[in-house]
């Protein structure tokens, strides 16, 4: 298997995951100011405005350009890996299609990711260092806790039908779109530094061979 350079997707990843944070930071203001405001206000920045819904349309829209191609350097980096460390437990598949199993994808991807930092570093098989998988089980955690946080929410806007349950609902969307800002800052640093390790490793064999 022929290894493959992932510098410029995870440029793309990058830069998407920005554009994803600054959305999350002016929608997370948009709930502060509906939490703040008066009854009558809250209902109609949450309902009628008309920009507020633009952006939320916007944001949706690249949240999904965002998911394609950070799987797609995902599994480019998981095919890599496989060169380095070809008994890793689950196939290069598994980073494509972990994703799109519901509940399992709360904890496969995870442990796909698991298997690439292993393979990435100089030693694939040897143990993890104190605190070495600490960026990335950061990362996880945030996002697996901004998903369950933003289902959350959406259940309680679609059964809200007064100024308080709305306000509860609006309270739950503010806490997702946080932590989603969060996990935006994390996955940055996770994709640049798992990129870096392959990218050092690749460079240091073409150097000892030549």
């Amino acid at each position: 298997m022929q290894l493959r350079n992932s510098n410029g997707l995870s440029y793309a990843v990058v830069v998407l995951l920005a554009l994803n944070l600054a959305f999350d930071l002016p929608l997370a203001a948009a709930e502060i100011r509906a939490l703040s405001g008066p009854d009558e206000a809250l209902w109609a920045t949450t309902f009628v405005g008309i920009n507020l819904n633009l952006a939320y349309s916007v944001a949706a829209t690249l949240y999904g350009a965002t998911a394609i191609v950070f799987i797609i350097w995902f599994h480019r980096l998981r095919r890599n890996a496989e060169v380095w460390a070809g008994d890793l437990s689950r196939r290069p598949g598994w980073a494509i299609g972990g994703w799109f199993i519901p509940i399992a994808n709360l904890w496969i991807p995870r442990g796909v990711a698991v298997d690439i930092w292993r393979a990435s570093r100089w030693q694939p098989y040897a143990a993890d260092g104190r605190g070495e998988l600490a960026l990335l089980n950061s990362w996880w955690t945030v996002w697996v806790a901004g998903a369950v946080v933003n289902r959350i929410a959406v259940l309680l806007y679609r059964r809200a039908e007064t100024v308080d349950a709305l306000a509860t609902a609006t309270a739950w969307s503010l806490a997702g779109y946080l932590l989603d800002a969060a996990a935006a800052v994390l996955a940055i640093l996770f994709v640049r530094r798992l990129t870096s390790m392959q990218h050092t490793k690749v460079t240091g064999m073409i150097s000892a061979a030549q």
